[in-house]
């Protein structure tokens, strides 16, 4: 009874700093997502005042946050906008994350770090998160543009590329071709289970859900989404993959029943809700001490992942023929990283490839380009968005 009065008090707290923070984000004019991280800030463990007794039990509520975002995401895409964006993301995604890499390797060299901090620090940074870029997209009304489709696309390849990291990186102080031919099978496996399940459902789940519309329940209508949304995930999960990348999969397919506007009237109220618990839990990760202690730690991380990433990433969308403000445009909306980045420095960590200090001057650079990504974001002029 005790644990349960805890929690339920501490999601109190949670849900009472998404409404103190996100409604100083919005008399501000800012991102809601900028006031939500702040009111995590303020109730985390390392903050003066009301305080989260265990964050670690809202991580499974915040995945759900994750889940229902991409799977709205999914729901707004079609297979044929990812077509449109597949060689800058198969082959410019994993171009950008080894050009990110090889920064950090640079950035280690010049600050005297050893070569595998480095690489795991580069490694790190170079995942952007789908979860926040998509929000601000949604926010901008910019999700179905040239640049949205650009950036959504690559962000979905990093999403793969964090599987193979999380295998590679243990592994960096004496890798050798066992590991990659290892790490080859299971992804391998991987996809040769999911890609039979995936065509099936995307023959069988539109004419579901059109079936399912044709009754006029709206109380089973939900039921069967969310059921659909999560069943993916939870299989993309089961077979190695990430839980984001199955419930987008999931919106992918049921996007080609005719019913994706009711199916987000109805996610939508949901989804905002779980998102904000998302985002005040990465805000209540972070120890300000660190901010004080280490300031050129996470300076350098903050700049590799704004100056270096835009760069980075500018260079690659434009060597695929995209328009210079198309490549401006996704070079700056990949400056950040996100929930991704705080499994591969756990990994990191708990292989003694960075330091302790590392890991939590990641975590604090990481609220610190969310913040400032979603200010840029903020500030650049909204682009036409093509009709249909």
């Amino acid at each position: 009874m005790a644990i349960e009065t805890t929690f339920f008090r501490d999601l109190a707290y949670v849900f009472g700093a998404a409404v103190v923070g996100g409604g100083v984000a919005n008399a501000l004019r800012q991102p809601l997502i900028l006031g939500y991280v702040l009111g995590g800030f303020l109730i985390g463990p390392f903050t003066p005042g009301p305080t989260l007794s265990e964050i670690h039990q809202f991580e499974a509520l915040a995945e759900v946050g994750v889940i229902l975002l991409m799977y709205s995401i999914g729901l707004e895409f079609s297979f044929r906008d990812l077509l449109q964006v597949k060689w800058v993301a198969i082959l410019g995604g994993p171009l950008g994350i080894l050009l990110s890499v090889g920064l950090g390797l640079a950035a280690g060299w010049l600050l005297g770090w050893s070569a595998v901090q480095g690489i795991a620090v580069g490694a790190i940074v170079s995942v952007a998160s789908t979860m926040v870029l998509s929000r601000l997209l949604a926010d901008r009304g910019e999700l179905r543009s040239p640049q949205g489709h650009v950036m959504i696309g690559i962000t979905l390849v990093e999403d793969l590329a964090v599987v193979v990291l999380t295998v590679l990186l243990p592994s960096l102080n004496n890798l050798t071709g066992g590991h990659f031919i290892a790490l080859a099978i299971a992804v391998g496996k991987a996809l040769l289970i999911l890609t039979p399940i995936m065509f099936v459902a995307a023959k069988l789940v539109p004419r579901l859900m059109t079936r399912v519309s044709r009754l006029g329940n709206e109380e089973l209508y939900l039921l069967v989404v969310l059921a659909l949304g999560f069943a993916t995930a939870a299989v993309t999960q089961a077979v190695g993959l990430s839980l984001a990348l199955g419930a987008f999969l999931a919106g992918l397919m049921v996007s080609e029943s005719g019913t994706t506007r009711k199916m987000l009237d109805k996610l939508l109220p949901l989804r905002d809700a779980f998102v904000a618990l998302f985002f005040v839990t990465i805000g209540a990760l972070v120890d300000p001490r660190i901010l004080i202690s280490k300031p050129s730690l996470w300076g350098t991380i903050v700049i590799l992942t704004i100056l270096g990433k835009f760069l980075v990433w500018t260079t690659v969308v434009w060597l695929f023929r995209y328009p210079p403000r198309t490549a401006l445009l996704v070079g700056l909306g990949l400056t950040q990283i996100g929930e991704f980045s705080y499994v591969l420095v756990r990994v990191a960590r708990d292989s003694q490839l960075v330091t302790d200090d590392v890991y939590h001057a990641t975590l604090a650079a990481s609220v610190i380009t969310i913040l400032l990504n979603g200010l840029l974001m903020r500030a650049l002029p909204k682009a036409p968005v093509p009709a249909g």
